[in-house]
C-alpha cells in the first residue's frame, strides 16, 4: 500500500499573480525536481513553437499565457522551458483509463493513470478575467477534471496517442473549457475549434442537465448528446471508430457497467461510492499499466458541491464551491488516502 496526498490550493487574482503563486509553491519542491528531469527527456520527444502556442492560447483562452509568465517568474525557470513543459501545446501523453457518468444532476468521474505522473494538486481558482473553477490539476495550468462557477463540468478520457497532430493536449484543453465556457453547447463549440494533439473523449455536463461526449482528435470532432451518458476510453461514432485501439473489451464492459446504473437516480454520495469502491465495477488497480484509479470526484452543477477522494474506499471530502465563490475560503489543506501499489509518487 502507498499513501497518497492531494494539496488543496486556493487563489483569486490576475492570471499573472495566480501563476506566480503556483510557481513559488512549486519552486524547489520534489515535484519541480522531477519535472526538471522530465524536461530533459521531453525536449527530445517534442518541440514547441512559442509564437504559435501563444497565438492559439490567446485565441481560445486569453490570459493563460499570462499565467505561464507568472509561473515562469515564480519558479525561476526560463519562459521557454515553462511553455514547453506546461502550455500543453505539442506535448506528449501516455495511455490512461478514466470513467465518467452524467445523469440526474451529477457528474461522477474516476481518474485512472500511473502514480509517477500524478501531481497531487486540487485547485480552487479564480482568474479575474475568467470563470472560477474547481478541480484536480496537472501540468501546472492544466486540469484533469473540474467544474466552473456556471456549473459546467468536464473530464477527459484517453483513446489513442498514435499519429499525433499539431495541437494542445487534453489537460490544457480541459482548462480552456473551464475558463471560457458556461454551458455544454459552448464547450462543444470550443472543442470543435481548438486543435487537438491526441485522440481523447471529453465528457461534458452542465447545470441544465445537458450531457455530451466529444470524440476529439487531430482528425476532427464528433459529438454525442443526451441526458444520461457514460464515457470511457473508446470512440463510438462513425469513422471515429477507426481511431480506436485494437483491444476494446475492457473499456466497453466498463461503460456498460456504468449504463447499468441509469435505471435509478443516484445521490452524489451513492455515485461517489459506486465509482470509488475498490471491489466495485469501475475502480481500476492496474497502476503499473497506466490505468489505476488515483482519485474520484463527483461534481454537482446545480448546487456547485464537489465530493472528492484520493485513492479507494474513501469517505468523500465535500467542498461547497458556492461558499467559496461568496468569499469564504475552504479550511481544507489536504486530502489523504491509500492505493494498492508500491509505485512511488513524484511529489
Amino acid at each position: 500500500m502507498t499513501k497518497i496526498e492531494v494539496d488543496i490550493i486556493q487563489g483569486r487574482g490576475t492570471y499573472f499573480d495566480l501563476g506566480m503563486k503556483q510557481g513559488k509553491i512549486h519552486r524547489g519542491s520534489k515535484l519541480s525536481e522531477n519535472h526538471k528531469k522530465r524536461r530533459v527527456k521531453s525536449a527530445k520527444s517534442y518541440s514547441t513553437e512559442l509564437s504559435e502556442a501563444k497565438r492559439l492560447m490567446e485565441s481560445f483562452a486569453p490570459g493563460l499565457w499570462l499565467e505561464l509568465e507568472g509561473l515562469s517568474e515564480g519558479m525561476e525557470w526560463p519562459l521557454a522551458d515553462v511553455i514547453h513543459e506546461y502550455s500543453g501545446y505539442q506535448g506528449d501523453w501516455k495511455k490512461s483509463g478514466c470513467s465518467a457518468q452524467m445523469q440526474d444532476g451529477i457528474y461522477a468521474r474516476n481518474y485512472d493513470y500511473h502514480p509517477k505522473t500524478y501531481e497531487g494538486r486540487f485547485l480552487i481558482w479564480h482568474p479575474e478575467t475568467a470563470y472560477a473553477s474547481i478541480g484536480f490539476a496537472t501540468r501546472m495550468i492544466g486540469r484533469m477534471d473540474g467544474m466552473n462557477e456556471k456549473g459546467l463540468a468536464v473530464g477527459y478520457h484517453f483513446v489513442n496517442r498514435l499519429k499525433p497532430g499539431d495541437g494542445f493536449i487534453c489537460c490544457s484543453i480541459a482548462r480552456m473549457v473551464l475558463d471560457t465556457c458556461k454551458s455544454t453547447e459552448e464547450a462543444i463549440w470550443l472543442l470543435k475549434e481548438i486543435p487537438h494533439r491526441h485522440a481523447f473523449n471529453y465528457s461534458l455536463y452542465d447545470s441544465s442537465g445537458h450531457a455530451a461526449i466529444a470524440e476529439a482528435s487531430s482528425k476532427g470532432v464528433e459529438i454525442k448528446k443526451g441526458h444520461k451518458l457514460a464515457c470511457t476510453n473508446h470512440f463510438e461514432l462513425g469513422d471515429k471508430r477507426s481511431e480506436n485501439r485494437h483491444r476494446l473489451e475492457e473499456t466497453i464492459q466498463r461503460k456498460k457497467r456504468i449504463e447499468g446504473q441509469f435505471h435509478r437516480a443516484l445521490t452524489p454520495r451513492e455515485a461517489f461510492d459506486f465509482f470509488n469502491r475498490t471491489d466495485g465495477a469501475i475502480f481500476k488497480k492496474e497502476y503499473g499499466n497506466w490505468a489505476g484509479t488515483l482519485h474520484t470526484a463527483v461534481y454537482v452543477p446545480e448546487t456547485l458541491q464537489v465530493l472528492i477522494g484520493a485513492g479507494g474506499d474513501r469517505k468523500p471530502v465535500t467542498i461547497d464551491f458556492k461558499d467559496w465563490l461568496n468569499g469564504r475560503d475552504s479550511f481544507l489543506k489536504k486530502i489523504k488516502g491509500t492505493i494498492e501499489t508500491d509505485l512511488v509518487f513524484p511529489y
